[in-house]
């Protein structure tokens, strides 16, 4: 079983309209004097069906931006959307709700429990939330990430690299509307890395997938449509088909 390539008109269909965005958005730490602005009037926004890479110095505000897109933290001012849902607003129990139902999530930390089989990581979001995984599904991604003879395997029996691939399949098993991930080969080897970029590239070439992906490696940055560079909590430039080699030269600039 492989991944069912899309349609010319559903790839025109998933393009057309935001899978999130970001509208005004400040996001301030601490009080008086000492007030840090993470994000400062960051309006943005991600297509679907689309990758994009989110990348800046150290303070720069990438990681509060994914966070407050995904729901995971909440802007001081301004709005953030999912799709047409504005989920600044939400209540908790229903923003947990959200983003277990429409939302993926990738760590860089795996975030697998050690007690389950590979298997058993990649679904227990669904059994959590009540649904029963699509069988056909979950074993196309399987097959994608190379899992299939690891399955019956608990996390300390996995790799770095299998247990990052056990995490990803686990963000798309359920079939979310975006996936977010952050840091994501930031504990892998260079080889596991590759793979697992490799398989969020065909999730979007292949699914329509949408991923959004902070990173600090031009190489990862270079798998991705649409790298945003953000500098002092607000969005500096942007790169559309970035080379690794066009990231790190404007890195540089940035003095990351």
């Amino acid at each position: 079983m492989s991944l069912t390539t899309l349609t010319a008109q559903q790839a025109t269909t998933v393009t057309t309209a935001p899978a999130a965005r970001a509208v005004n958005v400040t996001k301030r730490y601490g009080a008086g004097d000492a007030t840090v602005a993470a994000l400062d009037d960051v309006s943005v926004a991600l297509h679907r069906g689309r990758f994009t890479a989110i990348m800046g110095p150290s303070g720069s505000g990438k990681s509060t931006l994914l966070h407050v897109l995904a729901g995971l933290d909440r802007p001081t001012s301004g709005e953030v959307y999912l799709g047409d849902t504005e989920i600044t607003s939400l209540r908790d129990n229903r923003l947990t709700k959200l983003r277990r139902d429409r939302i993926g999530f990738i760590f860089q930390s795996f975030n697998l429990l050690p007690t389950l089989t590979a298997a058993e990581n990649i679904v227990l979001p669904m059994r959590i939330a009540g649904r029963r995984a699509d069988p056909d599904w979950v074993a196309s991604i399987v097959e994608t990430v190379g899992l299939g003879e690891r399955l019956d395997h608990r996390p300390a029996q996995l790799s770095g690299g299998q247990q990052q691939r056990v995490a990803a399949a686990r963000a798309l098993a359920s079939r979310p509307e975006i996936v977010f991930a952050d840091e994501p080969t930031g504990a892998l080897d260079s080889r596991s890395g590759a793979e697992l970029l490799g398989f969020l590239r065909s999730a979007v070439d292949e699914l329509g997938q949408t991923v959004v992906m902070v990173t600090h490696d031009p190489k990862a940055a270079a798998y991705a449509d649409r790298v945003l560079f953000l500098a002092d909590g607000q969005i500096a430039h942007e790169m559309h088909a970035p080379s690794a080699d066009d990231v790190l030269d404007y890195m540089k600039n940035l003095g990351a």
